[in-house]
Parts: structure tokens; sequence; C-alpha cells
């Protein structure tokens, strides 16, 4: 794949750059540069390498999921302008 010097243009006004005419040709050259060496990373053999979310082995912390009521509805709703039986109470918004 090549960029020409109406695509680089064309780039530019999408991604909202301001570019001068002087500037057209080296940013051509800059990104061909770059879908060259992407196109190259299309070659490597990939096939046996397992995917991965870290290049550091680990493992994730996990805790024990057990319900709780928190312990402290009083203090949660403390400084509500309004509760009731521990429960925000907010304006009817819906006609």
């Amino acid at each position: 794949m090549s960029v020409d010097q109406s695509t680089v243009r064309r780039i530019a006004r999408l991604a909202r750059i301001k570019v001068s005419d002087e500037e057209v040709p080296a940013l051509e050259g800059e990104l061909n540069a770059i879908l060259k060496w992407i196109e190259m990373l299309n070659d490597v053999d990939t096939g046996n390498i397992a995917p991965l979310t870290s290049v550091v082995e680990t493992s994730m912390k996990k805790r024990n999921d057990a319900v709780t009521d928190g312990g402290y509805p009083d203090d949660v709703t403390l400084n509500a302008p309004a509760s009731d039986d521990h429960f925000f109470v907010v304006p009817k918004v819906v006609e």
C-alpha cells in the first residue's frame, strides 16, 4: 500500500491538522515508511505464539464473592436530602 500527496491532504483534513504544501512531500514519505514497516510485520510468523494480555506472567487477583449489606446503611444515607428506609428519595422525573 502506498500513500500519495492527495491522500496525505485527505488524512490531514480528516484529522483536522493544518498541513502546508511544503510539508506534504515529507509527510508522504513518513507515512509510506510507516506502512512499509507494518507490511513487514505481516511477514512475521505468529502461528505458534499464544496471545498475551501482558508481557509479564501474572495471575489475576481474586477476592471472595460474598454478598453483604455493607453494614452501615445509616451512614450511607446520612447526607442525603431525603431518605426512606435506607433508600435515597428523589423527585419524580417521569410524567
